[in-house]
């Protein structure tokens, strides 16, 4: 799958992973060393995500039901917690980086696809 971010015209990932089970939320990155250029993780439904576990650092959007980014945090680290984002109804997780490069902020709207 692409995730493009339509308000920038900017390409976030064009290899994008849904993981809309629950083993498949819970697993999420763990076990990878790194999430490549061009990768991005869905994780559906999801408001709130934590890095325990992990060995790299990413990008993370938190996106509500209208694709629009709600809360985009960068360079989140290992063995964080983020706050709990009500009106998200999905995080696209990203390889460090992307959010800068792409320059994707809040109020941005998202296609999946």
């Amino acid at each position: 799958m692409k995730i493009i971010n339509r308000t920038k015209d900017a390409v976030l990932a064009t290899d994008a992973v849904l993981a809309s089970t629950p083993l498949a939320r819970i697993k999420g990155l763990l076990g990878k060393k790194e999430l490549g250029r061009g990768q991005a993780l869905i994780l559906r439904p999801s408001n709130s995500i934590h890095t325990f576990f992990m060995c790299f650092s990413i990008d993370v959007l938190f996106v509500d039901k209208g694709n629009r980014v709600i809360k985009a945090i960068a360079n989140l680290a290992p063995f964080r917690l983020t706050s709990i984002y009500f009106k998200a109804t999905y995080t696209v997780e990203l390889p460090a980086g992307s959010i800068a490069s792409s320059n994707t902020s809040s109020g941005d709207i998202l296609q999946i696809g």
